[in-house]
């Protein structure tokens, strides 16, 4: 960490992250420093461990509340360099086969609605596509960056969007339906 500039390296790779936008305090602190807070918690094993230090001084509360993000991205960033995050999707059609395939780095659509138009997503940087053998219909996204995985999922989702028609009763499309971090 240096000038709110956070880089946490872990197993799967590493990650990079300008937090120069908020004015705050951000350190590593070993639990050796903070181990008044420690002891009173009585849990001894978290003296060796290392700890991401946020502080904020003479803040109103919007600021306040921006430091808690910061907190729930770095520990996005720590997550994803251990375990990788996984956004499952699922294809759902009443009539027309969704079929869906990789072309390069794009995510190609095809027969939606049975339109002959290809629908085309791009893969960001770092996200692996995966196609399930044992369930049909759905392909998993993986990859370290929270931020790029679910990107990408939440585009190949409005890829097939459907306008002009009524949505209660046309209800095809590709859906996120488990996300979260990689089992280990």
């Amino acid at each position: 960490m240096k000038a709110r500039v956070v880089t946490v390296k872990g197993k799967l790779g590493e990650l990079v992250r300008d937090f120069k936008h908020m004015p705050m305090e951000c350190r590593v602190v070993k639990g050796k420093d903070i181990g008044d807070q420690i002891e009173a918690e009585e849990d001894s094993s978290k003296l060796e461990k290392n700890f991401v230090k946020v502080d904020l001084w003479f803040a109103n509360r919007k600021q306040l509340a921006c430091v808690r993000t910061v907190c729930s991205h770095i520990e996005n960033m720590i997550v994803g360099v251990t375990r990788g995050f996984v956004y499952k999707m699922r294809s759902v059609y009443s009539h027309f086969p969704i079929n869906v395939s990789l072309g390069g780095d794009n995510v190609e659509i095809r027969n939606f609605l049975g339109e002959r138009k290809v629908r085309k997503v791009k893969l960001l940087p770092g996200v692996k596509y995966v196609r399930t053998d044992d369930v049909k219909d759905e392909i998993q996204l993986h990859g370290i960056d929270i931020t790029k995985v679910s990107l990408t999922a939440a585009q190949i989702q409005q890829s097939t969007s459907i306008v002009h028609k009524d949505l209660r009763k046309f209800l095809d499309g590709i859906y996120v339906s488990e996300k979260g971090p990689a089992p280990e």
